[in-house]
């Protein structure tokens, strides 16, 4: 293990620490949401609670979703994708500076901006999209 590689804690302080310059430049009052993708805080069950809904929620929360971040999209027939080649660029239907899609196992759950700590790149959510929503574009799809 190599000493120069940063932990985990530090990088979650450097996240914590850009969100809250961010909010107080922002001027909400609100604290900055932190997800940490490594870090899994699910409370224990306790006991036998069969039939408790917190029991059955606690089941569900250690299931792995597929998290992404989707910049824009485009249809192209075959014959292009067989064209492309090392600097080739595909035009995507979004605009510069849209928010980001965020979808959880191709629903869309929110949207956001992208930011950048340490030379990683991260999305700060600037829209969730309410249940009721996410209803109606499911059953229109």
């Amino acid at each position: 293990m190599s000493t120069d590689t940063p932990s985990q804690e530090s990088i979650a302080d450097d996240w914590a620490q850009a969100l809250e310059e961010q909010s107080s430049t922002s001027g909400t009052t609100d604290g900055p949401h932190v997800f940490d993708a490594t870090a899994t805080q699910v409370p224990a069950g306790t006991g036998n609670s069969s039939g408790n809904p917190m029991h059955d929620i606690q089941m569900v929360l250690d299931i792995p979703v597929q998290l992404s971040v989707e910049l824009g999209r485009t249809r192209v027939p075959i014959k292009y994708i067989l064209q492309l080649a090392q600097g080739s660029i595909v035009e995507l239907d979004a605009l510069a500076g849209e928010p980001m899609d965020v979808l959880v196992n191709g629903y869309l759950i929110a949207q956001g901006e992208v930011v950048v700590v340490n030379d990683k790149f991260g999305i700060r959510l600037t829209d969730i999209v309410t249940p009721s929503e996410r209803m109606k574009r499911v059953s229109r799809t």
